[in-house]
């Protein structure tokens, strides 16, 4: 499934790292900017629509760190059967600008008749670090369908991060395109937005939405454009090993690619 990802935001809110030496940072981000290079030229080699996503890309700092996590969001609407998307995905901090993962996402209308859907490789790459009040990173994620819907779809788009007082705020625009699709489409734009205010300490509550508005260079009608948003809950604690578990819950309503309905997201993510 194309989305974020994890590399997905921490439960807590991150601390900007302080402005680096321009040579070591040309260094960070060497790494992540061949990975970029190698994920456009093998897209120019690949022969429709991938599954919509519900977790918002944040951009931190996960140098040197493992993350596991597991994923469950449902969609129901009116008239038909609850459809389930599982998901297990795994990430590591190559350095302190780049992220990258894998994400194996299932689909079914129950655990009983699971399918595999996509395998989805994903990059975040940090572009600031705390020097600007902006933070501004690069999401790259290809995806690899296994359901026959379309062949592979690579997703792209900048993240934007920034405090105000306790509160955070995120804004991305990401633009998707799908290869091998029965029907070809033009590249698709989409959006996420949240709003998440420290309440206490390992808690944070907020406001997620997402969205698809159609042709990158022509919005589809406003009854055709997808909305969705809702409340969401997220909470981290750390364990005594220095491990540290994150947690978040959102519930969601709206039109998912034109048809209305309402959906429930999870991810529980451990770090260490």
């Amino acid at each position: 499934m194309v989305h974020p990802t994890a590399a997905a935001s921490r439960a807590h809110a991150a601390t900007p790292a302080g402005r680096r030496p321009r040579a070591t940072a040309r260094r960070a981000l060497a790494l992540p900017a061949l990975a970029m290079l190698a994920l456009a030229t093998l897209l120019t080699a690949l022969p429709a629509r991938a599954d919509p996503g519900y977790y918002l890309v944040a951009p931190y700092d996960h140098a040197g760190q493992l993350t596991a996590e597991f994923r469950y969001w449902t969609f129901t609407h009116r008239g038909a059967a609850q459809v389930i998307w599982p998901e297990l995905g795994v990430s590591y901090g190559v350095n302190t600008r780049w992220t990258t993962g894998l994400l194996e996402s299932y689909i079914g209308h129950g655990w009983s008749d699971l399918k595999a859907s996509t395998l989805t490789w994903q990059n975040v790459v940090l572009l600031t670090q705390g020097e600007w009040p902006l933070d501004v990173a690069l999401w790259g994620a290809l995806s690899h369908a296994q359901n026959g819907l379309f062949k592979n779809a690579v997703e792209w788009g900048p993240v934007l991060q920034t405090d105000i007082g306790r509160t955070q705020l995120n804004a991305n625009l990401f633009f998707e395109h799908t290869y091998g699709a029965p029907r070809p489409k033009p590249t698709q734009m989409k959006y996420q937005w949240q709003v998440k205010h420290r309440w206490r300490p390992g808690w944070q509550v907020g406001l997620q939405g997402f969205g698809e508005l159609g042709d990158w260079d022509g919005w589809a009608p406003a009854d055709r454009q997808s909305h969705r948003l809702g409340p969401a809950l997220f909470a981290g604690v750390r364990d005594l090993a220095g491990g540290e578990w994150a947690l978040q819950a959102a519930y969601l309503s709206g039109k998912t690619y034109g048809t209305t309905g309402s959906m429930w997201s999870l991810r529980a993510a451990y770090s260490y």
